[in-house]
C-alpha cells in the first residue's frame, strides 16, 4: 500500500518511529550506517541460502543418474531372450512393465531438466529483481534526503546505479539465452516462458526510465546540449560536441562510456525478446541454425534509430524548437538549420560514439546514420505537430489562393531535397547498411505513412500545377501540331523502324511536356519510404494527369469517325494523335521496366494502344471509301473487260491506264505520300498494309468476281492497272504484288492460255478430286475453288 506522495505505507512507518522530534534528524547518518550494515548482512545470508540450494539441487540430479543407470541395465537384461523365440518369466513380466518404466524414466529426466532451467532462472530473475529493487530503495532514499536537506541528486549515485544496471543488464541478457534455447528445444513450454517474460517485463519497464533519466542528468551536467548559435560550429564540425563533454577524462569519461553502453545492450536485448515474440506468435522458429545468433544481428529490428544517440539529439531538437516557430514561414531556414547541426556534429558523432557502439557489439551500425536519424524524426515531429496541420487547414479554407497549394508543393520539394541531403551526409564516407537502408525514420516524407489524406490533398495539388501549366498548351492547336511534322522525310526502304526519340516518333513537342511533368511527379512520388504509399500517389497524381491528357487526346481524335481524307487539316490532327499515343506508350513501357513502377501504367498502355488502332482503322476505311468513290464508274463498267483486240498481237507497253481509274490513283497516291510524311514509321507500316490489304479485297470482288468477262486486251489492260496500283506500294515494299495476294491470283488465272485453263476447269469440274491442292501446286493460295472456277469460266480466248 502506498501512502501519500507515493511513499509506502511501511516507510512512513520506518520514518515516524525515527524521526519523531526534530532533534531525531540529527543522527540520519548513524541510521544511514546500521541500515547499510543490515543490508549487508542480508546478502550474505541469501548467498548461503543460494549456495545451500545449489548443494541440494547437485545431491538429487546425484540420485537420478544412479536410478537412470540402474534402469539402462534392466533394459539390456530384457533383450536376452531362448533361441526359439520365447522369454522367461521374469522377462515377459518386464516386457509389459518396462515400457511404461521407461516413459516415467523420460518424464523424470525433463522433469528434472524444467526443474534446473526453472532455477537457474528463478536465480536470474531474483538477480534481475533485487537490482532492480536497490535502484527503486536508492532513488526513494535520495528523494528523502534531498526533501530533507535541500540537496540536488550527485552524479555520483548515478555511477553506483549505473554499477546496478550493469548487473540488470548482465542477468537480462543471461535470461534471454535460456530462454532462447527453451524456444527452440521446448516451445510448448509455454508456462514457463510468459512466467519469467512477465517479470522481466515488469523489471524492465522500472529499468529502461531509470536509465534514460539518470543518461539524461548525466549528459547535462556534462555540459550538453551546446550553443547552437556558436560561430566555432563554421570552423571545426566537431569541435563543439568535443569542447562539450567528449574531451571529458576520468571517472566522468568512464562513467558516461558504461551509461551509453548499458542503453545499448538495454535496447539491443529488448529487440532480441520482441523479435522472438513476434516469431512465436506466427508459430515460427527464431532460432533454425545451430549456430547462436551475433548480438550485432538483431540490430536490423532497430526500427527507430539508437536510445544513447536519441537522447542527445532530443535535447539540442528542444532549442532547434524555437528557431523553427520563428521560421513557421520560411521552411527553407528550418531545413537549412536542421541540415547544418547535423552536419556540424557527425565528425564528433564518429570519432567519439562509433567505438562506444563497437564496444556494445551492435555490428553494422552506424553512429552518424544512428544521428541523421534521430535528427529527421524529431523534425518529422514538429511538422507533423505544426507545420502541416496548418497548411493542410489553409488549404480547406474557401479563401484559399494558389499561393496556399504552391507552399504545400514547395515545402514538400524542400522535404525531398533535404531526404536526399540528409542521406548522403549519414552515408559519407561509409558503406550503406541493410539495416539503416530500410529505415523509414531516415526520411522526413514518412510524413505521409499514417496520413493518406494528407497524402491525396498532396497528388491534387499536383495534378492541379501540372494541368495549369499544360493548359495554355492544350488551347493552341499549333501545340498539337508544332514539332512532329518533318516534310524533308522521305521513306527508305533500308530504314531499320529503330525508334528511341520523340522525332522518331514524329511526335508533338506537347507529348514531352506532358510526359516531363507525369514523370517529376512520378520522381517525387518516389521519394516516399513507403511502397504502398508510393503506388497511391502515383495512381492518384501521375496516372490521373496522362489519363486526363490521353482522354483529351481520345476526343480530338473521335471527332473524325468519318473524315475527308482530301483535307490536310483534318489527317494531321489523327496523325498527331496516332504519334503522340505511340510515343508516349513507348515511354509507359520504358518506365514500367522500374521494379517501382512495375504494372502501374497497364491501363494507360491498353488505352493508347485502342486509340492507334482505332485511329488507324478511320484512316484506312475513310481513304478506301474515298477511292471507292472515285473509282465508282471503273469498277461500274464490265463492258471495257470485253474489248476485243483488231491486231492480233496487242502491245501491252503502249496501252494507257484506264481512264476511270487514274484519278483514284492519284488521290491514293497523294494520300499515302502525305502519311508517310507525317506518320512514325512504325505506324505508317501497318497503316500501308492495312490499306493494301483492303484495296485487294475491294478491286478483287469489285472486278473479276462481279462476272465480269475477260477478253485478251481485257486481261493486258487490267493487269496493266494493277500494275499502276502496286507501283504506288513499290516504295515501301520490294514486291508490292505479294500484298495484294487475291488480285495477283487473279491475274494469275487470267493469263493462262487456252488449254491450261480448260485443264483446271476440269479438275475443279470434278467434286471427287481435290481441286485445293491442284491451286497451291500452280501457286494459287488466296482464291477458293469456286472462286477459281468462275474467273476461269469468264476468261473469254480468241478476242
Amino acid at each position: 500500500m502506498l501512502g501519500s506522495g507515493g511513499i509506502s505505507s511501511w516507510l512512513l512507518g520506518f520514518l515516524q518511529d525515527h524521526f519523531q522530534k526534530p532533534e531525531d534528524l540529527a543522527s540520519i547518518n548513524s541510521l544511514t550506517d546500521r541500515l547499510k550494515q543490515e543490508f549487508g548482512d542480508h546478502e550474505i545470508e541469501l548467498l548461503h541460502l543460494q549456495r545451500r540450494l545449489s548443494l541440494a539441487v547437485s545431491s538429487w540430479i546425484s540420485k537420478s543418474n544412479d536410478v537412470g543407470r540402474i534402469l539402462s541395465g534392466i533394459e539390456s537384461n530384457h533383450r536376452c531372450t531362448f533361441r526359439d523365440g520365447t522369454a522367461r518369466p521374469h522377462e515377459k513380466i518386464l516386457l509389459v512393465e518396462l515400457p511404461l518404466i521407461a516413459k516415467e524414466v523420460g518424464r523424470i529426466q525433463s522433469i528434472r531438466f524444467y526443474a534446473e532451467t526453472a532455477l537457474h532462472l528463478e536465480i536470474l530473475v531474483g538477480d534481475l529483481e533485487d537490482a532492480t529493487l536497490a535502484m527503486l530503495k536508492q532513488v526513494s532514499r535520495k528523494k528523502l534526503e534531498n526533501v530533507l536537506s535541500k540537496v540536488s541528486i550527485q552524479t555520483q549515485e548515478i555511477g553506483w546505479r549505473l554499477v546496478k544496471l550493469l548487473v540488470a543488464v548482465k542477468a537480462v541478457k543471461d535470461i534471454e539465452e535460456i530462454l532462447a534455447g527453451v524456444a527452440k528445444s521446448r516451445p510448448w513450454w509455454t508456462n514457463l516462458l510468459e512466467a519469467v517474460d512477465s517479470r522481466v517485463e515488469k523489471a524492465l519497464a522500472i529499468l529502461r526510465p531509470q536509465c534514460l533519466i539518470d543518461y539524461r542528468i548525466l549528459i547535462t551536467s556534462l555540459g550538453w546540449p551546446p550553443s547552437l548559435s556558436t560561430t566555432k560550429l563554421q570552423k571545426d564540425n566537431c569541435m563543439v560536441m568535443q569542447q562539450s563533454f567528449f574531451l571529458m577524462q576520468g571517472e566522468e569519461k568512464s562513467r558516461f562510456s558504461q551509461s551509453f553502453s548499458a542503453l545499448c545492450s538495454l535496447q539491443q536485448l529488448q529487440a532480441m525478446r520482441d523479435e522472438r515474440a513476434s516469431l512465436l506468435q506466427r508459430n515460427q522458429s527464431a532460432f533454425n541454425s545451430s549456430d547462436s545468433k551475433d548480438m550485432g544481428e538483431v540490430f536490423s529490428f532497430f526500427k527507430h534509430g539508437l536510445w544513447p544517440i536519441d537522447e542527445l539529439v532530443n535535447l539540442v531538437a528542444l532549442r532547434m524548437e524555437y528557431h523553427f516557430n520563428r521560421w513557421f514561414d520560411q521552411p527553407h531556414f528550418i531545413f537549412a538549420l536542421v541540415h547544418k547541426t547535423t552536419q556540424n556534429f557527425l565528425d564528433g558523432v564518429e570519432n567519439n560514439l562509433q567505438p562506444l557502439i563497437d564496444h556494445a557489439r551492435l555490428l553494422g551500425c552506424s553512429a552518424k546514420e544512428a544521428w541523421a536519424i534521430a535528427m529527421v524524426r524529431n523534425l518529422l515531429g514538429y511538422f507533423e505537430r505544426q507545420l502541416f496541420p496548418v497548411l493542410v487547414k489553409d488549404l480547406y479554407n474557401k479563401d484559399a489562393d494558389s499561393e496556399v497549394s504552391s507552399s504545400l508543393l514547395h515545402v514538400v520539394d524542400l522535404m525531398i531535397t533535404f531526404d536526399k541531403r540528409m542521406k548522403i551526409l549519414s552515408t559519407l564516407g561509409t558503406h550503406v547498411t541493410e539495416a539503416f537502408a530500410s529505415i523509414e525514420g531516415l526520411s522526413i516524407m514518412s510524413i505521409f505513412n499514417e496520413r493518406s489524406d494528407w497524402l491525396q490533398i498532396w497528388a491534387e495539388m499536383e495534378v492541379n500545377d501540372a494541368e495549369g501549366k499544360l493548359k495554355p498548351m492544350l488551347e493552341e492547336e499549333r501545340s498539337w501540331l508544332e514539332g512532329f511534322r518533318n516534310q524533308g522525310h522521305s521513306y527508305e526502304k533500308e530504314e531499320t523502324f529503330l525508334l528511341l526519340s520523340r522525332e522518331d516518333y514524329k511526335a508533338p513537342l506537347m507529348a514531352d511536356s506532358v510526359l516531363r511533368l507525369g514523370w517529376e511527379m512520378i520522381e517525387r512520388g518516389l521519394a516516399l519510404p513507403c511502397a504502398q504509399r508510393r503506388k497511391q500517389f502515383i495512381s492518384s497524381s501521375a496516372n490521373l494527369f496522362l489519363s486526363n491528357f490521353f482522354n483529351l487526346l481520345f476526343e480530338r481524335s473521335r471527332n473524325f469517325e468519318f473524315m475527308d481524307v482530301s483535307e490536310d487539316s483534318q489527317l494531321l490532327r489523327v496523325c498527331s494523335a496516332i504519334n503522340t499515343a505511340c510515343y508516349c506508350e513507348h515511354v509507359l513501357h520504358y518506365w514500367s521496366e522500374d521494379v517501382n513502377l512495375n504494372e502501374m501504367f497497364e491501363d494507360e498502355i491498353m488505352f493508347l494502344v485502342k486509340l492507334q488502332t482505332d485511329c488507324l482503322e478511320v484512316i484506312a476505311t475513310s481513304l478506301l471509301l474515298h477511292f471507292d468513290d472515285l473509282c465508282w464508274n471503273y469498277v461500274q463498267d464490265r463492258k471495257q473487260w470485253e474489248i476485243k483486240q483488231v491486231d492480233s498481237d496487242p502491245d501491252e507497253d503502249h496501252l494507257c491506264i484506264s481512264s476511270g481509274f487514274i484519278e483514284a490513283l492519284d488521290m491514293l497516291q497523294a494520300r499515302i505520300w502525305f502519311l508517310n510524311l507525317n506518320l512514325n514509321s512504325h505506324k505508317f507500316l501497318d497503316l500501308w498494309r492495312s490499306i493494301a490489304g483492303g484495296l485487294d479485297h475491294f478491286i478483287f470482288t469489285s472486278v473479276p468476281m462481279s462476272n465480269a468477262r475477260f477478253s485478251s486486251l481485257g486481261v493486258y489492260r487490267f493487269r496493266n492497272d494493277m500494275k499502276a496500283l502496286f507501283l504506288i506500294f513499290k516504295l515501301f515494299c520490294a514486291r508490292p504484288e505479294a500484298f495484294f495476294p487475291c488480285t495477283s491470283n487473279c491475274l494469275k488465272l487470267l493469263e493462262m492460255n487456252k488449254k491450261d485453263a480448260e485443264q483446271m476447269l476440269e479438275v475443279l469440274s470434278q467434286r471427287d478430286m481435290k481441286p485445293g491442292e491442284c491451286l497451291r501446286l500452280q501457286g494459287l493460295f488466296h482464291v477458293s475453288p469456286a472462286q477459281s472456277e468462275t474467273i476461269l469460266r469468264n476468261r473469254i480466248f480468241g478476242g
